[in-house]
């Protein structure tokens, strides 16, 4: 198995911004739902619901490459061979 260690630099990046977007996009939709704070254009975020979100964020690009290897894009667009 491939490690995003072997992936180039450019491609580390665009999955860093995609992992970003994603996570950020889904986890504050899923916040503002359960806490009232969602709006017609999607999310306002402010307060404790803004720092869950922060420590889910941080979380992800923590946690995630201990317990799986790799983000969900450094997967998608990593290596295959």
């Amino acid at each position: 198995m491939d490690t995003p260690d072997s992936m180039p630099t450019w491609l580390k990046v665009i999955a860093a911004i995609l992992d970003f977007l994603t996570i950020f996009m889904a986890a504050g939709y899923v916040i503002s739902r359960l806490t009232g704070q969602s709006t017609d254009g999607g999310f306002k975020l402010k307060g404790t619901p803004a720092l869950v979100l922060f420590a889910v964020v941080i979380a992800y690009f923590w946690l995630l490459p201990k317990i799986a290897g790799s983000t969900f894009w450094q997967w998608v667009l990593g290596p295959r061979g």
